[in-house]
């Protein structure tokens, strides 16, 4: 074993366990909303912020780690992302008050912001194009593994302990990370030239923000008519849509959505948005699910997603290996048929549906998941060419981002303005509950089916689309 390939497998290592600790922290930290509203005497509305207020952070910061990378390096960008989500830990274990706690889940959103755009830039850094899909693979199975081990170590944590346990667990793990960056990673090349776009910066934060803090605090349609909520979210889409139109017109856009124009990046964008969108969409349509409709206890109902988590692991390593080899189309294709034929599945099942029915459902969107999601990055990715990695990783981890928050809104209004009109009509709760939950899940199904044909897009062998050639290809049309 060479040396490099030592180097590349350490550099591998360390990425891992930074994504490990931050997917493993928000899926454990859900359990502890019912604590703190009851620790603070808060309501659910002012505690579900320790969610949004993350995501909101995370998403403002996204936008600037290509800039970032690019004029200062990536390996600093990162370390500085671990080192802030370290901190924003131990103040959250210190936290004496909810804003306390807020303080901290924004600063962890910052963190998490600089890192997951950088952690596939910096294992495609360390290795070759034709390694990269396996590698990939063995990425995803951790961050995929971390949500579904999540809840259990949270649950054990919040019985054993108190909710401040679910901040330290962050610390070995992050403490690890810290000492392996320092060690292994190494600073690739920076562009001191690269100018800063402010304007872009301005209006894309504000944008972001706009859209997915009004998108995180709505509950109710009503919500669309007061002014609060409408406001925020037309200003940021109204914002994101000048951005838009600036960055194509700067010499050195804070994104470069000029990538777009390459087919397989754009393709592999819009198939990660709209797996995106069925995964966030499902885990607000499958709690409403099992235990309005099916009757199911809350430790059931989480239960019933370990199928998805651990057959979206188990094929993430299998699926890379593919994404490396002539199959690479095939396997995303058909990762997205089979989400929709589980999305269906699910649909179709009426009242009082087995425990072990809706296993293999969830089981086959796991599988889905693991063969339609991380190939169809790598090949977009791949396609961009190395020194715009990072700016496509950002802009596709912002898209998808986007698109769940508002799909996830979408679905939530559907659901609460199709089950009263249902209900109108003389229907029973229960039954227009169901009808409106099958209808939610036959759309993501069918939004899944769309993209299938972008999948078929993709090149299936390394050789139709090569590194070199694409990024004298994006430099070309950057250029224009």
């Amino acid at each position: 074993m060479s040396s490099r390939d030592n180097a590349a497998r350490r550099v591998l290592v360390t990425v891992l366990l930074g994504a490990f600790t931050v997917s493993l922290n928000n899926s454990a930290l859900n359990l502890a909303i019912p604590e703190l509203m009851r620790v603070f005497n808060a309501t659910a509305i002012q505690v579900s912020w320790v969610m949004t207020l993350f995501l909101v952070a995370m998403g403002m910061t996204m936008p600037l780690t290509g800039f970032l990378s690019k004029r200062w390096g990536m390996r600093r960008f990162y370390l500085l992302g671990l080192w802030l989500f370290l901190l924003a830990s131990l103040l959250g274990a210190l936290a004496t008050s909810l804003a306390w706690i807020l303080a901290a889940r924004a600063l962890q959103g910052v963190a998490a912001g600089l890192m997951i755009p950088l952690s596939l830039p910096l294992i495609f850094a360390a290795w070759p194009a034709g390694r990269r899909g396996r590698v990939t693979g063995i990425w995803g199975l951790a961050v995929m593994i971390a949500p579904a081990i999540g809840p259990g170590v949270g649950g054990l944590l919040l019985e054993m302990s108190s909710w401040q346990a679910l901040f330290l667990m962050n610390l070995p793990v992050a403490i690890l990370a810290l000492a392996s960056g320092h060690l292994c990673l190494e600073e690739g090349e920076r562009d001191r030239e690269h100018r800063f776009d402010l304007l872009g910066f301005v209006l894309v934060t504000l944008g972001v923000g706009g859209v997915l803090a009004a998108l995180g605090d709505m509950n109710s349609p009503a919500d669309l008519l007061e002014a609060a909520h409408w406001v925020p979210l037309g200003l940021g889409f109204t914002l994101l849509i000048v951005f838009v139109r600036v960055e194509h017109r700067v010499s050195h856009p804070l994104l470069e959505l000029r990538l777009f124009a390459i087919p397989p990046f754009r393709a592999s964008v819009l198939i990660a948005c709209a797996q995106a969108v069925a995964t966030f969409g499902c885990l607000l349509l499958i709690p409403i699910w099992m235990q309005r409709v099916q009757g199911y206890d809350a430790l059931t109902t989480g239960l019933s997603f370990l199928p998805t988590a651990l057959m979206a692991a188990i094929c993430s390593p299998w699926a890379g290996r593919l994404a490396d080899g002539r199959w690479a189309r095939h396997a995303v294709a058909g990762g997205l048929v089979v989400s929709a034929m589980a999305l269906i599945g699910l649909a179709a099942l009426g009242h009082q549906a087995p425990l072990w029915l809706i296993g293999i459902l969830m089981a086959s969107r796991g599988v889905g998941l693991g063969f339609g999601y991380l190939p169809a990055t790598t090949i977009g990715l791949n396609a961009v060419g190395d020194a715009r990695v990072a700016q496509a990783s950002a802009m596709n981890n912002l898209g998808r981002r986007l698109a769940s928050a508002l799909g996830v809104a979408m679905l939530a209004l559907h659901h609460d303005l199709r089950t009263s009109h249902l209900a109108a009509g003389g229907v029973g709760p229960e039954a227009a509950a169901l009808a409106a939950l099958s209808e939610s899940f036959l759309v993501l199904a069918a939004l899944i089916l769309v993209a299938t044909p972008l999948a078929l897009s993709l090149p299936s062998n390394r050789r139709e689309v090569t590194p070199a050639h694409d990024s004298h290809r994006a430099t070309q049309i950057s250029r224009k």
